[in-house]
């Protein structure tokens, strides 16, 4: 696993999109892929998606919001590789009918979202990358949002769309190590829109926004994974979406004859999506989304090896069997990021060293 990059910072200032149109072999990269069906795949960035955000339920929100409907920061602590992380996530405050403002944390529609903007991002038509400024910008419209969703059997209304862009452009992660914060920024960056009244009504206005440093780097940096986009979507539960993406990036060797392991504990630090009262209800959540794992053809088979202090059980490791489809995908992922790398070698592209 790397570590986060030395270079990411705190970002305060407003910043506004090109207004031309920026030549990028970065880009260009970013939006080739090993397929026959370019429609099929989409890039996972392990470098941001490994800071939980998008672990909140709707009854988990509510318990968090005071009598008037607001909400403080809530803050979520996590060991990888021995280095103690910190995500704060500062809630959203959105306009509500009666003229109130209510508190609004990132969760699942968010979190598919940003799956159907990456991948309108991949389509170099509606992206802009600065690899000088390491600036990442996206340009769509509610309209583009809602059919990428409905594709996928995602369906989101208009209204749950907008709310969504609203709480990814106004909720403020801050992401510290050891103490220290790294960075600070939204999901969506510096939105440009039209004027609100007509944002609000308008599903094919185009709208502008910088995408997080994070995500920025690793298409610089070529830090990125293929993966089989409509397999994500077709998930239907966020923890087997998680383990999906988890083994994109960590079983990368997957072969007939190699396994993969993780831990209960992992898991739960690292997602935040098991929140259950009682352990028990947490691994029976697991083994659900090993089986959707299994349903949907990414692996063979798993096993659990429970850790016990007397009766009590303190952990489970399971291993994994991957099928012949995900070892297909995962080779030609490993190819697609040898031939990305070879051009980038080439053609003298600098690539930043993770610490």
């Amino acid at each position: 696993m790397k570590n986060v990059p030395v270079l990411i910072n705190t970002v305060k200032q407003m910043k506004k999109p090109p207004k031309d149109p920026i030549k990028s072999l970065q880009l260009d990269l970013f939006s080739q892929f090993v397929t026959n069906d370019q429609s099929q795949v989409s890039n996972t960035i392990e470098l941001w998606e490994r800071i939980p955000k998008y672990f909140f339920t709707a009854k988990q929100v509510e318990k968090l919001r005071t009598i008037d409907g607001l909400a403080k920061p809530y803050e979520w602590s996590y060991t990888e590789n021995g280095n103690e992380f910190t995500v704060s996530i500062q809630p959203a405050l959105i306009k509500q009918k009666d003229g109130k403002y209510k508190a609004f944390f990132p969760g699942v529609t968010e979190e598919l979202i940003e799956e159907a903007l990456k991948k309108i991002f991949s389509d170099q038509q509606y992206a802009i990358h600065d690899p000088e400024k390491t600036e990442s910008w996206i340009r769509f419209t509610l309209g583009m949002i809602q059919k990428a969703l409905k594709t996928k059997g995602r369906s989101r209304s208009i209204d749950e769309i907008k709310q969504g862009i609203n709480v990814m452009s106004s909720c403020l992660l801050t992401f510290s190590k050891g103490g220290k914060e790294l960075w600070r920024g939204a999901i969506l960056q510096d939105l440009v829109t039209v004027g609100r009244e007509e944002y609000l009504a308008s599903t094919d206005n185009h709208h502008i926004a910088r995408l997080p440093l994070f995500i920025s780097h690793s298409i610089n940096n070529l830090d990125y994974r293929q993966f089989n986009y409509d397999r994500l979507m077709s998930c239907n539960e966020q923890l087997t979406r998680w383990l999906y993406k988890r083994l994109i990036n960590r079983f990368t060797q997957a072969s007939p004859i190699t396994e993969y392991s993780c831990m209960y504990s992992d898991i739960k630090q690292s997602s935040g999506l098991l929140q259950q009262a009682r352990e028990i209800d947490n691994r029976r959540k697991i083994g659900l989304a090993f089986s959707e794992l299994k349903q949907k053809g990414i692996i063979l088979c798993y096993e659990m090896d429970e850790r016990k202090t007397g009766r009590a059980i303190t952990d489970v490791k399971y291993t994994i069997k991957a099928t012949p489809q995900f070892i297909k995908e995962q080779i030609a992922s490993n190819k697609r990021t040898t031939d990305i790398r070879t051009i980038a070698q080439k053609s003298g592209i600098r690539l930043f060293k993770t610490t």
